[in-house]
């Protein structure tokens, strides 16, 4: 099966290309040939220099001929620029990897020039494919003189891959019987089939086959499913209706397999072989089938602006490691909380006003008919800026609180979370309710002085209130008054809001489980919606307790006093005073908060061996694309992708030197 390209854009279907001042500038700062006045590549100031490739010697004058199309060993700016454009289109993989073959430039490929690059593969001298056979006579005729074009060199490169897999399993098979020895088995697939094994699945060759001689057919289905991975991976979201976290057993898996494809029941029966081996489950779940996998020869991700690896393993993973993560994430939860309070933040002020708002106690007539009349008022009598009244103390205390929040959901998901990679609901649950009430410590003493600043402003002529003030009145046990609420609202909206973000960035998710940010968004803003709401009367209840009571209005006590009071004297509408403006402020907040937090986990990544934010890679990769020379522009920033491709697609891997040659500092 074709894997799909995923370009490494904003947009997964298209690669922008360069412009020609800035190619020509990256040219001319790599060109060391001078000809005539005009500046050309060397062989080696393409692959080695522009690419940082440590191939050998002939094979950087293999890999310089695909941009060299004149095949004159030097590449002028006309032919650099060309193979940038051939990098931007939709069949570039394949495209690159004829051009390779196409050793005299002239649009096709010969039976020589195929034979003269195959013979220079590290798959030649694994298996000693007949290059007169039968296979080869029907691509190039029985006298070999027929040339292949373009389309047909592309069928021929699938086809021919898998006919060195059925020659090395005749060659290991030599009494003819169909069979195999296990250990055979495992040495076609290592030397000749390695692109298609993850370590998961190289590890586990020989336990797979139980130590049992392996026939044709096992040997056909094994790497017909190593190939089409990809689409059993649809196969099993059609089966979950999207769900990636639902396991399910070998028969829901086939039933949905015979209604999409012809995957066979030998494949279906090896797949559930593999993941049982490597997680002794009866059932599978989307992670399994991503362990297993092959990798992408390129990846969707967003650019990275700094890249640390904090350990080489998991099993590095020391409790100072460990420390160290939960303080990245704690900083990078202070930034995106302070970003998502202010932009919300005259919203806040708007909901707090409003629930203050008493019909029952206070003689006269309502201060605000609704939200938007608030907001009007507060704009005319206080100015724009009187929105946001008790901002510094809110974005003092908000760094913290959504740090703690984001960082002990995190924290707690992590240890619930199973070697799959799957938490179950339960856990989903508990870790943001552990959220919600970790936050307490640092929400009450915010809470409380952020909505004593928003109301100064309703009584007209009145002194100004400052934060210091109102933390010297209230002293240290006045600053956690109405805790007891702040927890109320707390825990269930955390323990609603996470699982429900988490799911929803699930089903927002490409078919490669990658989160565009405007779908992060978009799960966060919809998440807030219900955990917003539905925890507004003790929202209410906290406001109330910590707000100072003017002359004339009702006082409370504590939770169930104020609860009670507030029924009696305004009935039970008071409780859902400020839903809306709640949900216009929390829903957005969250959205814009758990938006930036992800993306600055994906743009200052650290690995620290734990988890990652699910949906910030479309699929593993061995090309790093952060680590890319920042000269790779256009076109150029799949040139390592697409040479990795040609490896990990089609086994084409070039002799390489034992270790990477030294860049060439460009001046």
């Amino acid at each position: 099966m074709k894997l799909e390209s995923r370009p490494i854009t904003e947009n997964p279907m298209h690669i922008k290309r360069a412009s020609t001042e800035k190619l020509r500038e990256i040219f001319s700062k790599y060109a060391t040939q001078q000809i005539n006045g005009e500046p050309y590549m060397t062989s080696a100031d393409f692959v080695r220099n522009f690419l940082g490739q440590s191939y050998n010697e002939e094979s950087i004058k293999l890999i310089a001929g695909i941009a060299d199309t004149s095949k004159d060993g030097l590449i002028s700016f006309a032919e650099f620029q060309a193979f940038e454009g051939l990098l931007c289109t939709p069949d570039a993989l394949y495209k690159t990897a004829f051009q390779l073959f196409d050793r005299n430039g002239n649009g096709s490929v010969t039976y020589s020039e195929f034979v003269d690059v195959f013979k220079k593969t590290d798959l030649h001298a694994k298996i000693p494919f007949k290059l007169d056979g039968p296979f080869i006579q029907l691509y190039f005729g029985k006298d070999r003189q027929r040339v292949i074009n373009y389309v047909e060199f592309s069928q021929f490169l699938h086809d021919f891959h898998e006919e060195c897999a059925m020659e090395a399993f005749r060659l290991k098979d030599t009494s003819g019987s169909g069979f195999i020895s296990a250990l055979d088995f495992q040495d076609i697939m290592v030397n000749v089939k390695k692109h298609l094994l993850t370590s998961e699945v190289r590890d586990n060759l020989i336990a797979v086959t139980e130590g049992h001689r392996v026939s044709f057919p096992y040997f056909m289905a094994f790497n017909s499913l190593l190939n089409n991975m990809e689409l059993i991976k649809r196969i099993y979201l059609n089966a979950t209706s999207g769900n990636r976290a639902e396991p399910i057993t070998k028969d829901e898996l086939l039933h949905s397999a015979q209604t999409m494809s012809q995957i066979t029941p030998l494949e279906i029966d090896i797949l559930f072989q593999l993941t049982g081996v490597i997680h002794q489950s009866g059932r599978i779940v989307y992670n399994d089938l991503s362990n297993i996998a092959p990798e992408h020869y390129i990846k969707n991700i967003t650019h990275r602006l700094a890249e640390i690896k904090a350990v080489e393993s998991p099993a590095d993973r020391s409790f100072l490691i460990q420390m160290l993560e939960s303080t990245y994430r704690f900083t990078l939860g202070s930034v995106a909380g302070a970003v998502g309070a202010t932009a919300v933040y005259p919203i806040d002020l708007v909901k707090t006003r409003m629930q203050n708002q008493r019909t029952g106690s206070f003689i006269g007539e309502v201060a605000y008919r609704n939200s938007w009349d608030c907001c009007k008022k507060v704009i005319r009598h206080e100015g724009f800026l009187g929105l946001y009244r008790g901002l510094v103390p809110q974005l003092m205390g908000v760094a913290p609180e959504k740090a703690i929040k984001l960082t002990v959901n995190d924290f707690v998901r992590d240890k619930l979370t199973d070697k799959q990679g799957n938490i179950p609901r339960w856990g989903e649950v508990l870790a943001g309710a552990c959220a919600g009430g970790s936050q307490v410590i640092f929400t009450n003493p915010l809470e409380i002085v952020k909505i004593r600043l928003q109301v100064a402003g309703e009584i007209a002529g009145g002194a100004k209130v400052r934060a210091l003030s109102v933390v010297r009145e209230l002293g240290l046990f006045g600053l956690y008054k109405g805790a007891r609420a702040c927890l109320l609202r707390d825990v269930p909206f955390s323990a609603i809001y996470f699982p429900m973000y988490a799911h929803t960035k699930a089903a927002f998710a490409d078919e490669e489980g990658y989160n565009h940010p405007l779908t992060l968004l978009a799960a966060g803003a919809i998440a807030g919606i219900p955990a917003a709401s539905l925890v507004t009367p003790a929202d209410v209840i906290k406001t109330r307790l910590q707000v100072v009571a003017r002359t004339g209005q009702t006082t409370y006590s504590g939770v169930m006093d104020a609860a009670r009071k507030i029924m009696a004297e305004e009935g039970p509408r008071a409780f859902w005073k400020g839903t809306v403006a709640r949900v216009f402020r929390s829903s957005p907040q969250f959205g814009v908060t758990l938006v930036t937090y992800e993306l600055l986990q994906r743009m200052l990544y650290v690995d620290f061996g734990g988890s990652r934010p699910a949906g910030s890679d479309v699929a593993k990769a061995k090309v790093d694309l952060a680590r890319v020379n920042p000269d790779h522009i256009g076109g150029y920033q799949a040139a390592l992708p697409m040479l990795n491709g040609i490896e990990t697609k089609f086994g084409l891997s070039l002799p390489r030197f034992g270790a990477p040659v030294q860049k060439r500092q460009a001046s």
